[in-house]
């Protein structure tokens, strides 16, 4: 994915967002949903109804950028609409861009311990 790189902040929508909204909507929704400055160099992430689709929104400093990832399977992992607003590492964002649990990641092979 073509994205914001390391290091970003990342904000979760937790719950429910309509994917007919677009840039605009969506800004509006990182301001008074999310509590956050959208032009702040943050990704904002929304995840639709049906859980198998989902949007990032993206100020690079000369506009917006938004990605729109839709699932052939499966569903989005993400927080309950209790939890308000969920923040991620860059890490966390691209498993979730995935489809990859990002809440229980698995080690492929245990981390061996030194001494």
């Amino acid at each position: 994915m073509i994205g914001p790189g390391n290091g970003v902040r990342v904000y979760l929508a937790c719950g429910v967002t309509d994917m007919r909204k677009g840039i605009t909507g969506l800004a509006a929704a990182a301001d008074q949903v999310l509590r956050q400055d959208p032009c702040s160099r943050a990704v904002f992430a929304f995840r639709g109804r049906r859980g198998d689709r989902i949007k990032l929104l993206h100020w690079d400093g000369q506009g917006f950028c938004l990605y729109y990832k839709v699932l052939e399977r499966g569903r989005f992992p993400w927080p309950s609409p209790a939890d308000g607003v969920a923040r991620l590492t860059s890490a966390q964002l691209a498993m979730l861009w995935e489809g990859i649990d990002w809440r229980r990641p698995a080690w492929t092979a245990a981390p061996l311990r030194a001494g």
